[in-house]
């Protein structure tokens, strides 16, 4: 009967053990499942993803119909805060924004989605809406990487392209002439003019856009 006691706890030890080892191995599967995900999700970070500020425009409008303290600008019967109290008939202007939608693929290429032009601020004078669109958007010179320079062949004519990488981390090709193929063969950087576009809402956000080279 001892024997018979001794023989079932050995039976019962050695059937958790192998529930235990059961749940262990479950886990373990668990587990790798969220770091594949990630790998498998890390090549976006190659491009530049999600949604940038893409440009800004000055433009003239008329006050339409006053709607609880919103206005209606026309003649594109858009909705904005009445802000200054401006009143049906008034000749504003209009300081309005467009965002891009950026999405990358495995190899890096972006694939750009624009909204529709949106007001988000009005003014008295065109004075005025110049000065904040000049601290939105503005050129600048810099230095970029240049990633290389290619050459294709299509029935004996040649194009030529540069490949740069902007300091928001996209990368944009451009074609250019046999004489700048063959400076930039050696270069590893080289300067570029960039368009700086902010966010209204969050300054410090910014999107580069490349607008010509510097040398």
């Amino acid at each position: 009967m001892k024997k018979k006691r001794i023989w079932i706890l050995v039976l019962v030890v050695f059937v958790l053990f192998l529930i235990a080892r059961a749940c262990s191995v479950a886990a373990d599967k668990k587990q790798a499942d969220p770091s594949k995900t990630a790998s498998g999700d890390a090549a976006s970070v190659s491009g530049l993803t999600g949604e940038v500020p893409w440009d800004y425009q000055v433009r003239e409008a008329k006050v339409g119909d006053l709607l609880d303290g919103d206005m209606v600008l026309l003649p594109n019967n858009e909705r904005i805060s009445n802000d200054q109290n401006f009143a049906t008939g008034e000749q504003i202007w209009v300081l309005s924004s467009i965002q891009a939608t950026m999405k990358a693929d495995s190899q890096g290429k972006n694939d750009v989605t624009l909204s529709q032009w949106k007001p988000i601020k009005t003014f008295k004078t065109k004075e005025e809406a110049d000065k904040d669109l000049a601290e939105l958007k503005f050129e600048i010179k810099t230095e970029v990487k240049l990633v290389g320079v290619y050459k294709t062949e299509l029935d004996g004519k040649f194009r030529y392209f540069a490949v740069v990488e902007l300091p928001t981390g996209q990368k944009v090709k451009q074609p250019i002439p046999e004489e700048r193929y063959t400076a930039f063969k050696s270069k590893k950087d080289v300067q570029v003019i960039l368009e700086e576009v902010h966010d209204y809402s969050n300054y410090d956000q910014s999107m580069a856009k490349f607008r010509g080279w510097a040398e």
